[in-house]
């Protein structure tokens, strides 16, 4: 059964939350509950932290942990951990341990470069799933693992694993969304993984975005999504227009996330620092390219912060 058109139970707008370096690239825990807490005052209701636009594949265990204790002890919305990894054993590992340090769900992506089977993806999930009492939020994005996890794969692991609650859906397959949103256990959640399809996501059911230009234009992708579900379509695809060039220019073949997006947040004054390489530092074209961005921004629009709960 279709889930009814309203945010779902991590809210509407959930960042994906790039993580701060110091000067000399090391983590810098105070900016990341400083921007943490940023993130809640312009429109975020939950932050994935240590997720792809985090670096996750830059940080190490121990640096992934105190980021995550860190941003839970800043802020009172849901922090959701990336966990997910290439290896089971170390998925579940690192899965166990963010429980401990605050984390009110695991954010867990496709395993990567080895490009398992469905059946594979299935087992993986499920033995990550099994390994935590924490809700579990699935990820897909294909443009990065090179395996596109399949609608019967989403749903065998919903239906046997009661603490796989949601799915972030980056894969840009419509039919396989609306497959899901269709036939889902009640209380599973779709977000969109990529900002520019969120309102044609949400229109088929989904619960909100996982977005990166929440950094840039959370309040606005907030607003979009409040008068969607108040009924207001017109209103939420002139926002949506609107703010299309805002969203395009998170990620490029020049320019890959999350380079744009803590370009961005440097223009607006926000200590994020570089990207660690391989991605960084961002070209001097980049910070030109975010100065014009926050140049555009319009002011947050009149109740923005509102509700849009269930």
């Amino acid at each position: 059964m279709r889930r009814p058109l309203a945010p779902g139970r991590f809210g509407a707008v959930v960042t994906a939350m790039v993580t701060p370096f110091d000067a000399e690239g090391a983590l810098d825990l105070d900016g990341a509950a400083s921007l943490a807490r940023w993130l809640t005052v312009h429109g975020s209701d939950a932050l994935v932290v240590a997720g792809t636009t985090g670096e996750s594949p830059v940080l190490g265990d121990a640096e992934k942990l105190d980021l995550i204790e860190a941003v839970a002890q800043a802020v009172t919305v849901p922090v959701i951990a990336g966990t997910g990894s290439n290896d089971t054993a170390h998925s579940i590992e690192l899965t166990r341990r963010v429980a401990q340090r605050g984390a009110s769900a695991v954010l867990v992506v496709a395993p990567y470069y080895n490009r398992p089977s469905q059946r594979g993806l299935v087992q993986h999930f499920e033995a990550v799933a099994e390994a935590t009492s924490l809700p579990v939020m699935l990820y897909d994005v294909p443009a990065r693992t090179g395996r596109k996890v399949a609608p019967e794969t989403v749903l065998e692991v919903a239906a046997h694993r009661p603490n796989v609650v949601a799915l972030k859906d980056a894969s840009g397959d419509l039919v396989g969304a609306t497959r899901v949103l269709g036939e889902a256990p009640a209380g599973f959640d779709l977000y969109s993984g990529d900002d520019v399809a969120t309102l044609a996501l949400c229109a088929l059911g989904a619960a909100g975005v996982v977005s990166v230009a929440s950094h840039w234009v959370g309040l606005q992708l907030r607003a979009l999504l409040t008068a969607f579900w108040a009924g207001d379509t017109a209103e939420a695809a002139e926002i949506h227009c609107r703010l299309l060039p805002l969203l395009r220019v998170q990620s490029s073949d020049e320019f890959p996330s999350p380079l744009p997006a803590k370009a961005i947040c440097r223009a607006q004054g926000l200590p994020v620092g570089q990207c660690r390489l391989p991605l960084g530092p961002a070209p001097a074209a980049l910070d030109e390219l975010a100065r014009d961005v926050v140049a555009q921004l319009e002011p947050a629009p009149a109740g923005a912060l509102g509700s849009v709960g269930r």
